[in-house]
């Protein structure tokens, strides 16, 4: 049992030494234990009490009082040095705000990088009309990709894309919309009422030559188009509008919608201004997944009927020419770089003679 000491004298509490002045006859002063253990000493043995007789009692350490401290003057000058004289030596910990105060910071990064996204990188669009069934339905939900185009591609025969009213194509209708609907549609968050947007499937690039005879197919580069993957079932490629032969601009495109019967598209427009192509600078993106609803999920891949060679063949047969231009300008820069120097020393030649 462990008995507390008064003043570190080593006496016990209510003890001191004999009448005569002896050590002897007191009891000896009790220890305080930290704990049951055994210490072990530098040289391996253990601390012994000397109840044993093998020498005389030797008392523990005495404990470390500190010294009083009534004013608090020390835990004051602690508190000023930053907390040094903790044992652990860290400060308090910071206190954290509120969510209610980091919310509006949230929002607003949150409102910035759907922005950033709507403008650069995809956009989510609604399809409102029957004009591209069965590919899209009245109501689903297309992302289009909004970043090739910033590195310069165009877009390429059997894409699917979102372009601007080039002129005419819809109805003139202005949507009285309020303060939250505009700032939600230009963020990306909501489609705009009042966004002159269209959705159709490209057939033709600038320098194609497309065609369509009542009861054929669509022929683009003198090659048939296979449309049964896409078009709509019981549809004509064109029986409704037959058209061409049309020579597609530089710059335009020939686009269509898969339902061939219920959908206003290029052949419909080519008495008004630009002749029913579209520009390509008007071109928003290209579809390439359909995210809403959910059991509608999938992409929007090219038909392989476009990737025939002969619909190809313009651009192949332009490739050896652009290639063999490319080659020749150097090589006659070359020539004409060689050729000048003995130009010059001809010059010199005939210029020596005469002098001579």
């Amino acid at each position: 049992m462990a008995v507390g000491t008064r003043s570190g004298s080593g006496y016990p509490e209510d003890g001191g030494p004999g009448a005569d002045g002896r050590t002897g006859d007191a009891e000896p002063p009790a220890v305080e234990r930290g704990s049951d253990s055994v210490t072990a000493e530098t040289d391996g043995t253990a601390a012994r009490s000397g109840a044993d007789g093998d020498g005389p009692w030797t008392p523990g350490p005495k404990p470390q009082h500190e010294a009083p401290d009534p004013d608090g003057t020390a835990e004051a000058a602690a508190h000023q040095d930053g907390g040094a004289g903790e044992p652990d030596g860290k400060k308090p910990a910071k206190k954290q705000r509120p969510f209610w105060k980091e919310l509006p910071m949230l929002i607003g990064i949150a409102l910035i990088l759907a922005l950033i996204i709507k403008t650069f990188l995809v956009q989510a669009f609604s399809i409102p009309s029957d004009s591209m069934q069965d590919t899209l339905q009245r109501g689903d939900r297309v992302l289009v990709d909004k970043l090739t185009p910033w590195f310069g591609a165009t877009p390429e025969r059997g894409e699917v894309v979102v372009f601007h009213d080039p002129g005419g194509w819809l109805p003139e209708a202005h949507v009285e919309e309020n303060f939250l609907q505009t700032a939600l549609s230009f963020i990306g968050l909501m489609p705009s009422a009042n966004e002159k947007d269209l959705i159709k499937r490209v057939i033709a690039v600038g320098g194609d030559t497309v065609e369509c005879k009542k009861g054929g197919k669509i022929r683009v580069n003198g090659t048939a188009l296979d449309e049964s993957s896409y078009i709509y079932p019981g549809n004509t490629p064109c029986d409704d509008k037959p058209f061409g032969p049309l020579k597609v601009p530089k710059g335009k495109l020939w686009v269509m919608g898969d339902h061939r019967q219920d959908s206003l598209d290029s052949r419909y427009h080519q008495n008004q201004p630009g002749d029913g192509f579209v520009p390509e600078k008007q071109v928003v993106g290209r579809a390439i997944v359909k995210a809403w609803p959910v059991n509608r999920w999938g992409t929007l891949p090219v038909p392989e009927t476009f990737d025939q060679e002969g619909v190809q063949s313009r651009a192949l047969s332009a490739a050896p020419g652009a290639a063999g231009l490319a080659g020749a300008v150097p090589l006659v820069l070359w020539r004409r770089r060689r050729a000048r120097p003995q130009q010059q020393s001809r010059a010199a030649a005939q210029s020596a003679s005469h002098e001579g």
